[in-house]
């Protein structure tokens, strides 16, 4: 089959998948993003050479603790979400620092796997309950955004793409898509807001998509980091012609801790 239909139907199945889960109930929700952890730490833990038993333990336990029994507990949020920037801002160090680092070692790796996937995840399970109900629709206009830039960051850098992004990680990646992928995404937000299922703002959709379309573009980058150091084209092969879960869900689960802890100020002070 041409490769190019296979890549199609594939990413058909995936977003058909996402959303029935996302908007039959909140447990469906829950359980398809649990499977994606685990996919998820087992692809991370072929990247960095890890042995998945301890991986997999971690996982389990934050999953069970953090996703199964759901509260709006603000202590253990706020616990998670700075966990996560922290990870996240020394990713974004060694993203941009071209001087060769030392090698990471058992633990680094292990605080690596936690920060960068486990705890993303975990609040991405527990973002459509942050308020209580379980809000599908705040998920969905996420993944709305998400995909919006992917898709126009991509049309508009093959067309108009000159200046390279960060050419020695990701050489496809350029300026002006990723302008064009915010305008789109930024966009995008305003229509989602139009509709009273989404119940936000303008606004507060508009920052939604600055959000995602940054620290999404990030998340990219430094997942395509882990690649080349790892010397491989994808995560996975879960997803024919798209790679792994890490290659379609590495955008949001790096974007996450900042876009919850920007929900958490705005539900603080309103």
């Amino acid at each position: 089959m041409n490769e190019s239909i296979v890549r199609a139907l594939s990413g058909i199945v995936y977003i058909a998948l996402l959303i029935s889960a996302t908007l039959f109930s909140g447990l469906t929700f829950t359980l398809l993003f649990g499977v994606f952890l685990f996919t998820a730490v087992s692809e991370f833990c072929r990247l960095v050479s890890l042995n998945k038993v301890l991986p997999f333990i971690i996982a389990a336990t934050g999953y069970i603790l953090f996703a199964v029994f759901i509260s709006d507990n603000k202590v253990y949020n706020l616990m998670l979400t700075v966990a996560a920037l922290c990870v996240g801002c020394t990713l974004l160090y060694r993203l941009f620092n071209p001087a060769r680092h030392t090698k990471v070692d058992f633990l680094a790796k292990i605080v690596l796997l936690s920060g960068y996937i486990i705890i993303p995840f975990l609040l991405l399970i527990r973002m459509p309950f942050s308020t209580g109900a379980y809000n599908r629709w705040l998920l969905i206009g996420i993944f709305i955004l998400i995909w919006t830039n992917d898709t126009f960051a991509y049309i508009v850098g093959k067309a108009l793409g000159r200046t390279k992004l960060l050419e020695r990680i990701s050489p496809k990646k350029t300026v002006e898509g990723f302008v064009g992928g915010m305008v789109f995404a930024v966009a995008a937000g305003f229509t989602v807001s139009l509709f009273p299922e989404f119940g936000q703002s303008s606004l507060l959709w508009i920052c939604t998509a600055l959000i995602v379309v940054v620290f999404g573009t990030l998340g990219d980058l430094v997942e395509s980091k882990f690649k080349r150091d790892a010397g491989v084209k994808d995560s996975g092969a879960i997803m024919p012609g798209h790679g792994g879960i890490l290659d379609r869900l590495d955008s949001i689960i790096f974007a996450i801790p900042f876009l919850f802890l920007f929900y958490q100020i705005i539900h603080y002070v309103s």
